[in-house]
């Protein structure tokens, strides 16, 4: 077992625990306490005043984004923020608030898409439920994280002898044919009278029961441990149950859902946690932020695009020192590349095709759909000489389309410096991706470098004359 394979292995551990964002920021968060980080609270007064040089934080918005930052020991006002960005969210489908469907004799569950999935490739799969749910405790409402490891529905294909055309195209009404089953009415317990509401009795929304088939929520109850009329509300998505693993003749890749954008996370945290062995000497603050939502334009109080970063940064700033800091900063922000894929070749740029496990990918785009620009590439042309990690490079064709990232939102709004990164990737947005094994352990000593010598390099790289 070499390390760079004990990384992707300690990797495909956190895609099976991690079905949502909020799983995502529940594992990112017990890897950080593990290692003697803190937790903060939005709602509580702090600042740079109140804590401790060479000190380990994080903060949580809404459960499903995460800031997490290390004050070094040496920081001063005006230091920059050497900043690590990504998103913890993934094309998925997600039930609907009122879900309940039957067709046929068929229980149906009624969903809806979230983010530019590849739809087709939700077909024939073994799909489960997780997210968060609210439950009644005492006079509280308190939120719980469930997954049910188990394959609860499924999307079917149509049988080729009722559709002869299916392997030339296979197109579909993503409202009506993308449902799910469930199981069958003949075996459903809905009408259990213990489990329905007294029709006397006021309600400003429909229960949960009265909106979603019994057996789903009996299961979440069950897995919870919790009586049924404790559960208000939740937020749940599919996932497939099949697990994310390694693979390739020699081990070379990762099959998996959720590389999009779940590998950033990863490799993001264990670069900051792998940087606190020198945080005595270091100056600044080095800061990672998983955002929710980038997958549907990242505008929400959660995203890249809301207040989280900038309110953490401030409260982190002295209050004169503010504009200072942020003009000595640097934002990596990380979301997965497109690898050249052996069998569309045609649509990649002529002399920009990344390939799996030849190390992280810079993306340039002109018309600014990502943020890197030369400076950024001089500092991390020096950041792969210092840890010895090959980098790539990528740029769309002029005939092609071109997706963005959270770099472009916080480029803008806080005027920091940023660059786009990403390791490569076979697959985007697809239920099952391909990565490369190797990449995982390149990307977690790249993070761990800039963390460890960004403040050194960033005085001597100059932007402005």
């Amino acid at each position: 077992m070499t390390d760079n394979t004990q990384e992707a292995l300690d990797f495909v551990d956190f895609v099976n625990a991690s079905p949502t964002p909020y799983h995502v920021v529940h594992s990112v968060k017990a890897e950080l306490a593990a290692h003697g980080f803190v937790q903060l609270l939005e709602r509580d007064a702090w600042s740079i005043d109140t804590l401790k040089k060479s000190g380990k934080y994080f903060v949580t918005r809404n459960g499903s984004s995460l800031i997490a930052f290390t004050v070094g020991g040496q920081h001063a006002a005006g230091d920059g923020f050497a900043i690590i960005g990504a998103h913890t969210d993934s094309p998925c489908l997600r039930i609907k608030p009122i879900s309940k469907r039957t067709t046929e004799g068929f229980i149906q569950v009624g969903v809806e898409q979230y983010g530019g999935l590849i739809a087709h490739t939700w077909f024939d799969r073994d799909l489960s439920i997780a997210g968060r749910v609210y439950v009644k405790d005492g006079h509280k409402y308190v939120p719980r994280l469930v997954k049910i490891d188990k394959p609860l529905l499924r999307i079917p294909t149509l049988a080729i002898h009722l559709n002869r055309e299916a392997n030339q195209k296979f197109e579909f009404n993503k409202e009506d044919k993308l449902l799910p089953i469930a199981g069958q009415t003949a075996h459903s317990c809905a009408d259990d009278p213990e489990l329905q509401m007294s029709p006397e009795q006021f309600q400003s929304v429909q229960s949960v029961v009265q909106r979603h088939h019994v057996g789903i929520i009996n299961l979440v109850a069950k897995q919870l441990q919790v009586e049924v009329n404790q559960i208000e509300d939740f937020e749940l998505l599919l996932y497939d149950t099949q697990k994310s693993v390694i693979g390739g003749l020699n081990d070379e890749f990762i099959f998996s859902p959720r590389l999009d954008n779940q590998e950033s996370c990863f490799c993001a945290t264990r670069g900051l946690i792998a940087s606190t062995t020198s945080l005595e000497a270091q100056t600044g603050i080095r800061v990672i932020s998983l955002f929710d939502h980038e997958e549907v334009g990242s505008k929400s109080a959660q995203g890249a695009d809301s207040s989280f970063l900038p309110d953490v940064l401030h409260r982190l700033t002295v209050a004169s020192s503010f504009y200072e800091a942020m003009s000595k900063s640097f934002v990596l922000s990380s979301d997965m590349a497109h690898g050249v894929h052996p069998n569309y070749k045609a649509n990649y740029e002529d002399k920009n095709k990344p390939e799996l496990n030849k190390g992280p990918v810079i993306k340039v785009n002109a018309n600014q759909r990502y943020s890197t620009n030369s400076p950024g590439i001089v500092l991390l042309k020096r950041l792969g000489e210092d840890a010895e990690i090959p980098l790539q490079l990528f740029v769309v064709r002029n005939d092609s389309p071109c997706g963005s990232t959270i770099g472009p939102f916080l480029a803008s709004k806080l005027g920091i410096r940023t660059l786009d990164l990403g390791n490569p990737q076979l697959s985007m947005h697809s239920i099952r991706e391909t990565g490369g094994t190797f990449d995982i352990e390149k990307l977690v000593r790249l993070f761990r470098c800039f963390c460890e010598r960004y403040h050194q390099l960033e005085a001597v790289i100059h932007a402005d004359g």
